[in-house]
């Protein structure tokens, strides 16, 4: 599946008292990512509809972010089946081009309605597919 990202600037309320981003920041961007990747390629009807749910997260933090690192959010699916989607995160340090950040987080897609697990269509599949 295609890849969807977006370059983002540290700042001071990033920063932990070592003065590197904070770990609770990094599953921050990991969480907005996903979101806004859903939100970029599904129809507002769809989205009304159900909702992803997170299970587990796995996360590798590499390296530090300090203070304006130009840092790339990088995220794709890696697999889905059944009402389980395996989505990867991974974020990189604009100027060593090096990886900080590696998630690899089991989302759930629930129905809004009745808030049970329902399987990813095939349509939906075809949103990531096309991305």
């Amino acid at each position: 599946m295609a890849d969807f990202e977006k370059t983002l600037t540290v700042t001071e309320a990033d920063l932990d008292d070592l003065n590197h981003v904070n770990n609770v920041r990094y599953v921050q961007w990991i969480q907005d990512i996903s979101k806004e990747h859903w939100q970029y390629l599904a129809p507002e009807e769809l989205q009304r509809s159900v909702a992803w749910v997170v299970m587990h997260h796995d996360i590798t933090y590499k390296n530090a972010a300090k203070l304006n690192d130009s840092l790339t959010v990088r995220t794709y699916i890696e697999e889905s089946r059944g009402a389980i989607s395996f989505r990867i995160v991974e974020i990189i340090d604009n100027i060593t081009n090096s990886l900080l950040v590696r998630s690899r987080t089991k989302w759930c897609l629930l129905n809004v309605e009745s808030f049970k697990p329902m399987r990813i269509s095939d349509s939906i599949m075809a949103i990531f597919a096309r991305s």
